[in-house]
């Protein structure tokens, strides 16, 4: 099938480094389904959030007691000085122990949210990739065809988890940031209003600090995570067309184009981070001031005998907590817009469209003779474009069919609508005389075993690949399928063996012994239809008359459906179908079809030529 008979793939993203937080399209939405989502530990939450203000209560008396104890040293020591007293250690060290106290419980209250909250976001990441996961499971194949692999998985990865990492901080976040503001606004104002308006009227200088640093910068962060998308690109094209650029002689060409990316990337990472910088020190010098300010009132105040000294110290403390709280709602403000957007992909992708697993009567699936019709197939990927026109033939149990034809033919859209990856948009399909849609989908394709030019084997040991194919197989039966696959001689002479480990991308064995691997397990699994596509194209000679056999002994009593480019490994085929744009042209023997002379005579003579 070509390129351009797939439904089209969806261009791969790039990411990294500093940016403003992605949006979600429908924000409020998206907030209300996370919050029926995690309802299931509503009373878990319930507790974090009593919890956690708990502990901002208690970590917000602290100060203005403490600043009994200063008052209490400063009036001692005065004392002392006129010869009317001493200080009181005692009364301060009581002082400090309440104090001591409430920060201990404060901690306690802290840690036990943490604790719980971390639990939750947990499980709720656990729940949210096992759905996924099922998910992905009951997806239709277009999905996939028309998405990249990165796409999907980053579904699983860095969306859950940066929607885990948002819960867990922006719940407990928002509701200590929230008490802190509100309690440390009413214990400034039993201190003394006038600071307090003092201290409030600094707050809408910073805002707007923020604010105009924000508004400069983002336009550049925008620019440096582009460009930055740009220089991967860049560089995995340079490392994976690098025998082209040298064949080429493009090197400098290549170097060229990156130097000018990087600089602009250079140049706009320069001044979204020297902008973003900046902002410390501003927000610095403004608070800065607004101590200086409360400072020297609480000073007029004091001397005025208005306030005590261990209340213009524990103002102090009130100010700079005030400030935090504010800073911090604004960083969960942009975490949640994070969080909302990940949520957002995660639910999109869980109510995507399904596959209809279940038919409404099924038919049974005990014993299948291999008996196949395709009755006037028509089919295409979109409504708009037809790849398969009409397409009709008959299989009796136990023969072997070639389909063969030019590339963009629709021999794999066959196969694909045989096992209802797609359904057929006109005409029918019948395996033992029921259309396809009569069975459940997973039952009709336990009837298919598969065997794939692209093989895909797991990272484990020889023998878990092969038993894949049935998972209650015991070793014998095992061996006893590597055998007839022609794969036994070549695993003894692995280190291990049977029990030799493949590695990730099983780049440890050969292509042909991959391939010998993947006919084992499918003589394994013992499925009554076959299909193999292009199973011999990736080989040498020697390697594919190995193959060949193997594939011999996995046919014989079962229906098979062969796609090949190779036309020499299908001349001992029952019947032979020729495709083109979608039709079957001709169909017969090897013989037959030489003798008619026409396109599949054609395709072989040339094949002979091209090797002579």
């Amino acid at each position: 099938m070509s390129e351009n008979s797939r439904p089209p793939k969806r261009p791969g993203g790039f990411g990294g480094g500093m940016a403003p937080a992605e949006k979600a399209k429908d924000f409020k939405g998206t907030i209300k389904k996370i919050l029926q989502y995690i309802g299931k530990y509503k009373i878990a939450v319930i507790i974090v959030m009593i919890f956690a203000a708990c502990s901002t209560v208690f970590n917000v008396l602290g100060p203005k007691i403490l600043g009994k104890a200063t008052t209490e040293l400063a009036s001692g020591l005065m004392a002392k000085i006129q010869g009317v007293g001493s200080i009181d250690f005692s009364k301060i060290a009581t002082i400090l122990l309440i104090v001591l106290s409430l920060y201990v419980i404060s901690a306690a209250f802290g840690l036990l949210q943490g604790f719980i909250m971390t639990g939750v976001t947990q499980k709720i990441c656990y729940r949210m990739r096992r759905e996924i996961s099922e998910k992905i499971n009951r997806m239709p194949m277009k999905y996939f065809e028309s998405r990249t692999y990165g796409e999907v998985l980053s579904r699983i990865t860095n969306d859950v988890d940066t929607l885990g990492v948002g819960l867990n901080q922006s719940i407990t976040q928002i509701i200590t940031s929230l008490a802190t503001i509100i309690g440390v606004l009413v214990m400034m104002l039993s201190i003394s209003p006038l600071m307090t308006l003092i201290a409030v009227v600094i707050l809408p200088v910073s805002i707007c600090v923020v604010m105009l640093v924000v508004k400069q910068s983002q336009k550049h962060f925008r620019t440096q995570q582009e460009y930055l998308g740009h220089i991967n690109g860049l560089v995995e094209e340079s490392y994976g067309g690098h025998l082209v650029i040298k064949a080429y002689n493009k090197e400098d060409e290549m170097v060229q184009r990156f130097d000018n990316t990087n600089e602009v990337l250079y140049k706009s990472a320069w001044k979204s981070q020297f902008l973003s910088g900046m902002m410390m020190p501003l927000m610095q010098l403004v608070s800065n001031l607004g101590y200086a300010a409360v400072s020297i009132a609480g000073g007029f105040l004091c001397i005025s005998g208005v306030i005590t000294v261990g209340e213009i110290q524990a103002f102090i403390q009130y100010v700079r907590s005030f400030t935090q709280p504010i800073q911090q709602i604004a960083q969960v403000v942009n975490q949640l817009q994070s969080m909302a957007a990940a949520a957002e992909r995660v639910f999109e992708f869980l109510e995507e469209e399904e596959e209809d697993q279940f038919a409404k009567n099924p038919a049974a699936m005990d014993h299948i003779e291999g008996n196949v019709d395709f009755n006037h197939v028509k089919f295409g990927y979109k409504e708009d474009q037809t790849i398969v026109n009409d397409f009709s033939a008959h299989v009796e149990p136990g023969q072997k069919i070639a389909i063969v034809g030019p590339t963009g033919a629709g021999k794999t859209t066959m196969v694909k609508l045989l096992m209802r990856f797609y359904d057929v948009n006109e005409g029918s399909i019948c395996v033992d005389g029921h259309n396809v849609k009569d069975y459940n989908r997973r039952d009709l394709r336990d009837a298919f075993g598969m065997v794939l030019q692209d093989t895909w084997l797991f990272k484990g040991t020889i023998m878990e690949n092969i038993r894949y194919g049935r998972l209650e197989a015991t070793d014998e039966e095992v061996i006893e399928a590597a055998k007839a696959a022609h794969a036994h001689h070549f695993i003894q002479t692995l280190p291990g063996g049977y029990q030799m480990e493949l590695n990730e991308d099983a780049s440890n064995v050969s292509q042909g012994q991959k391939q010998l691997l993947t006919i084992a397990r499918a003589i394994l699994a013992d499925n009554r239809i076959l299909i193999l596509d292009e199973a011999t194209s990736s080989v040498d000679t020697r390697t594919e008359i190995l193959i060949q056999k193997a594939m011999d002994n996995l046919m014989q009593g079962r229906t098979s459906f062969i796609i090949a480019h190779r036309l020499s490994t299908i001349r001992n085929a029952d019947l032979i179908l020729v495709m083109k744009d979608g039709d079957i042209i001709e169909q017969g023997t090897h013989e037959e079809l030489l003798k008619e002379n026409g396109f599949y005579a054609d395709l072989y003579n040339s094949q002979f030529e091209e090797a002579s």
